[in-house]
C-alpha cells in the first residue's frame, strides 16, 4: 500500500520513521540526497488514483513461473523481493534490519522495478482495459469481475491464467504509482 508523508516519517510503532531514516543514511552514505519529498496522504476518492493498496491473496505460483522464465534470477529477486518501493533511482539495493524479525527488509527503486513489470506485461499482453490508476483493491476487484468478462471475448496469453496476469498488474501499477505520486509504496 502507499504511504503519505505523516506516516513515513512517523517514529511511532505504526510509523516508517524508522525505516525512512535508515533509507535516508544510506542513501546519504551513497553520496545521494535523501528522499524527503514525500507526499501527504489524501483523503479517498475511488478512482482518483491517489492511494494504492491491494491484498496478494492469489497463489503466486503461475506468476514465479513467469519471472523464471522471462528475468533473470537477480531481476526476479528486484521484482518480487522488495519490502519498501520508492520512487527514486536506486543502484542497487538497500538491506534494513528488522527488529522483531531475524532477516532483513528490502528496498528498491521503482524506476528499477518498471521495466520488470512492463517485460513481463508484454509477455503476456496485458490488455490496455487493465485499471491504470488502482485506488482499494481496484485490480483485485477488476481481476474478480471485468477481467473474466473480457477473457470470455478478448483471447491472449493474459487469459491463461488470471492470477498470473494480476500479479503483474500488481507489480507494474505499483511501480507507476509510485513514480507518479512520489510516494513510497510498502508490501506489509
Amino acid at each position: 500500500m502507499s504511504v503519505g508523508a505523516e506516516e513515513w516519517f512517523d517514529d511511532e510503532e505504526d510509523g516508517w520513521g524508522e525505516d525512512a531514516s535508515a533509507i535516508n543514511a544510506e542513501l546519504r552514505r551513497r553520496g545521494l540526497p535523501p528522499y524527503e519529498d514525500v507526499p501527504s496522504e489524501t483523503d479517498f476518492a475511488p478512482g482518483s488514483g491517489q492511494a494504492f493498496e491491494e491484498k496478494l491473496s492469489p497463489s503466486m505460483t503461475g506468476f514465479l513461473a513467469l519471472c523464471r522464465t522471462h528475468l533473470s534470477q537477480e531481476e526476479s529477486d528486484i521484482l518480487c523481493g522488495w519490502t519498501v518501493l520508492v520512487p527514486i533511482s536506486l543502484d542497487e539495493e538497500i538491506w534494513l534490519p528488522i527488529e522483531s524479525d531475524d532477516h532483513e527488509s528490502m528496498v528498491v527503486g521503482a524506476p528499477q522495478v518498471l521495466p520488470l513489470a512492463e517485460k513481463l506485461a508484454a509477455a503476456i499482453d496485458l490488455p490496455a482495459e487493465t485499471p491504470a490508476t488502482c485506488d482499494n483493491l481496484d485490480l483485485s476487484m477488476w481481476f474478480r469481475h471485468q477481467a473474466k468478462e473480457l477473457a470470455a471475448t478478448r483471447t491472449g496469453p493474459w487469459t491463461k491464467d488470471l492470477d498470473t496476469a494480476f500479479y503483474v498488474a500488481l507489480f507494474l501499477r505499483a511501480a507507476q504509482h509510485s513514480i507518479r505520486r512520489g510516494c513510497p509504496i510498502v508490501y506489509t
